[in-house]
């Protein structure tokens, strides 16, 4: 693998410059600026504080790979968005429902047979298929919804809540192509915007329902 080889997938890159993507560069605030909103408001609850850290992990690896363009820094995009999701699948399986570590952790592995036994539903999508591999994600997030709309109606509701705002961004991430030839722009700029929203809110799910819960924040 060539780890310094320029990569180009986004209608707003026009060359190999550092500042051939400045709106799908700069976009990449909106996740620090969710990290860092929600790391405030979530001070005496380390877990979710952890997922702030990532959530800002997640807006210098995308930063780095809509300015760099390149195998590594693809990877630097991708990474913490994969960690921030186990993470969340373990903290949901242990503090929404209730489980103990290990089950919760099994969750997390099961997560992947999951997504690719679901991965070709989203492939067949027509236009959204370009963005396939996210789609088990919002998916997941609604079967917890659903799981959850007795046990802890409001957490169920945040969690729908976030789930349609993944929903839309990856519209935005889909059309970014399609539309390149009328919108040089793009739209993938709104798919940070949008997805920083959302990741930021899911982590306010997260922050209300163990306030909720004293006796289980950690």
């Amino acid at each position: 693998m060539d780890l310094t080889a320029q990569l180009d997938g986004y209608c707003e890159r026009i060359d190999p410059s550092f500042w051939s993507e400045p709106v799908n560069a700069i976009t990449n605030a909106a996740f620090l600026i969710a990290a860092l909103y929600m790391w405030r408001k979530s001070r005496g609850l380390p877990m979710a504080q952890a997922l702030c850290v990532v959530l800002f992990a997640i807006g210098v690896g995308s930063f780095l790979f809509h300015t760099y363009a390149t195998t590594w820094a693809a990877i630097a995009d991708v990474a913490p968005i994969a960690v921030y999701v186990l993470l969340y699948i373990f903290l949901a399986t242990r503090d929404f429902w209730g489980q103990n570590t290990l089950t919760s952790l099994g969750a997390v592995l099961l997560f992947f047979p999951y997504a690719y036994v679901t991965l070709p539903l989203f492939e067949m999508l027509p236009i959204l298929n370009v963005s396939a591999g996210y789609g088990p994600v919002p998916l997941l997030i609604l079967i917890y919804a659903f799981g959850l709309r007795h046990r802890a109606p409001e957490t169920a509701r945040g969690l729908a809540i976030g789930a349609t705002i993944i929903l839309i961004s990856l519209t935005f991430r889909s059309l970014d192509m399609p539309v390149c030839e009328n919108l040089p722009l793009g739209t993938h700029f709104m798919w940070h915007i949008l997805n920083g929203i959302a990741l930021g809110w899911m982590i306010e799910v997260y922050r209300r329902h163990m306030l909720a819960q004293p006796a289980k924040q950690g």
